[in-house]
């Protein structure tokens, strides 16, 4: 069933089954990760950056899982920065979308790709309703969530001219605390990191920069 529009799920575990699947995911041992990040066209140390995220991710989720968070009270005086969270700059067609499948696979996860430009709503107070429901539906599930077309929400703030920009304001910082708070790993997809204001990027802990042509 679908949680709102622009939110599509692939199951993690149909594409480690598939070793045709057409974004190359191919499996969970370390020679199919290996071919797959080789088709992104990224450097070492971008590659890298990608094996952090999901070493990150495990540990966390297994934090999670072991109950530390919740039975010592971590999880209420330490909601703030628990979750992994990613940025994936670049234009279109470089990998963004293919580097978060493959993430997905190696964590056995199922990735959620959210359309962020069609959760974000016109009406004022909609989009953050919007984000409640993905994130409360996703919490059940442990979903690797994939913001995708976030440029729709992410523009850079500098000036505030009137009701709808103090809002839009208010809907990233509602997106990034949400993220904070996720048990499990959130990434954010935008064409322009540039359009994205400083102090959105200091609060994402990875920031990966897909190459164009």
């Amino acid at each position: 069933m679908e949680i709102l529009p622009g939110v599509h799920r692939i199951e993690g575990k149909r594409r480690n089954r598939d070793p045709a699947a057409k974004d190359g995911d191919t499996g969970t041992d370390g020679g199919s990760k290996a071919a797959n990040r080789d088709q992104l066209r990224l450097s070492r140390s971008q590659v890298a950056v990608l094996g952090e995220i999901a070493i990150a991710a495990r540990a966390a989720r297994a934090r999670w899982r072991g109950g530390v968070y919740d039975a010592w009270g971590f999880a209420g005086k330490y909601s703030r920065g628990s979750g992994i969270s990613a940025l994936f700059t670049g234009p279109d067609a470089t990998g963004k979308v293919m580097a978060a499948g493959m993430l997905g696979s190696e964590l056995t996860l199922d990735l959620s790709r959210i359309d962020l430009s069609q959760v974000v709503s016109k009406y004022i107070g909609e989009t953050e309703k919007n984000l409640r429901r993905l994130f409360d539906a996703a919490e059940d599930s442990g979903a690797l969530l994939l913001f995708d077309e976030a440029d729709a929400l992410f523009g850079k703030r500098s000036e505030v001219k009137d009701s709808h920009d103090r809002y839009a304001c208010i809907e990233m910082d509602s997106l990034l605390r949400k993220m904070e708070a996720y048990r499990g790993l959130a990434i954010i997809s935008v064409k322009d990191e540039g359009a994205i204001d400083p102090s959105c990027l200091r609060r994402i802990r990875y920031i990966l920069r897909f190459p164009g042509d």
